[in-house]
């Protein structure tokens, strides 16, 4: 794309302006519809799909049609110039463009010829991105399901450019479709694709089945075979290990505790009976009148901070 603006300086204004332009026809026909249908305001979508296409076999297709609320509303056919309208009120629109035929002659004009030839200068410019291909890393991970030992097997697709790509499981060498979850092909950041796909069978008959793989960026197809789960037998054991070792350590943190806490409840109570001891000795030592004093009032329990800090909020 940098390549277009250097070679048509007036390239992203001038489109910009036809978009900004568009922008208004757009609200005026969106306003038109939700009339039309006799709907409230709130959300409602009209939009419009339009292109060309080079195929590999060197022929070519075309396409221009809009869409309301996520339906088809109405479809150009460039080859008898007219639209085609599903519904009543679509039909009301293709009544009105249809009487206009000069129009419908320049939208031919521009699929099959000005929007080829864009294209054709944007896969020049593009040609090394565009036309490159990147093998993909194909990789299969297993698991067992416990209570009923069937196995899962998952079969990664990652890397590939162009898009287009053939993954399937054989069994005995024929696609097998049955027990087969599809992932979705999806973009990477770096522009190639990823995709997955799963299937379920019983251990008994692994060795049947295989995941195969077809891609430009492969010179032969891929087949991978089926590997016993590493998590399995093996997996149970470490996590049962696992368990009971939790179970010691957390019955030797209880006991530590139940000890320190029988220490310090010894040594409280020692720290108790000594302050009394004390205070029966002096009083006995003195020999004080208690009429001539006020009594000083003593409390066990300590300070009342902790109860009055539990009130706060932390």
């Amino acid at each position: 794309m940098e390549k277009v603006g250097k070679e048509d300086p007036q390239y992203w204004d001038r489109n910009t302006g036809l978009l900004r332009a568009s922008e208004e026809g757009f609200r005026e026909g969106l306003e038109i519809l939700r009339n039309r249908y006799n709907q409230s305001e709130g959300l409602h979508t009209w939009q419009l799909m339009y292109g060309c296409e080079l195929r590999g076999d060197g022929s070519k297709g075309f396409f221009y049609q809009y869409g309301y609320e996520g339906r088809t509303y109405i479809t150009f056919d460039k080859e008898t110039l007219t639209w085609v309208a599903p519904d009543p009120q679509a039909q009301i629109t293709q009544r009105k463009w249809d009487g206009l035929p000069g129009l419908n002659q320049g939208r031919k004009a521009y699929l099959e010829e000005i929007c080829i030839e864009w294209l054709e200068k944007y896969l020049s410019y593009g040609n090394e991105t565009l036309l490159r291909t990147e093998p993909p890393v194909v990789t299969v991970s297993s698991r067992t399901k416990v209570e009923d030992g069937m196995e899962t097997h998952v079969c990664r697709v990652h890397g590939f450019y162009p898009r287009e790509i053939d993954a399937s499981w054989m069994r005995d060498g024929e696609v097998w479709l049955q027990d087969t979850f599809h992932g979705f092909l999806a973009p990477n950041t770096d522009g190639t694709y990823h995709y997955w796909i799963s299937i379920q069978i019983d251990p008994k008959e692994r060795g049947r089945y295989r995941c195969h793989v077809e891609h430009d960026g492969l010179q032969d197809p891929l087949d991978l075979e089926l590997k016993e789960p590493t998590d399995s037998k093996s997996n149970l054991w470490l996590i049962i290990i696992g368990c009971v070792v939790a179970a010691l350590v957390v019955v030797g943190v209880i006991a530590g505790i139940a000890g320190f806490l029988v220490f310090f409840k010894k040594r409280q109570d020692g720290y108790k009976a000594a302050t009394r001891r004390c205070r029966d000795i002096s009083k006995a030592a003195l020999k004080r009148p208690q009429d001539d004093y006020n009594a000083v009032p003593t409390n066990d329990k300590g300070s009342s901070s902790s109860e009055q800090g539990s009130n706060q909020t932390v």
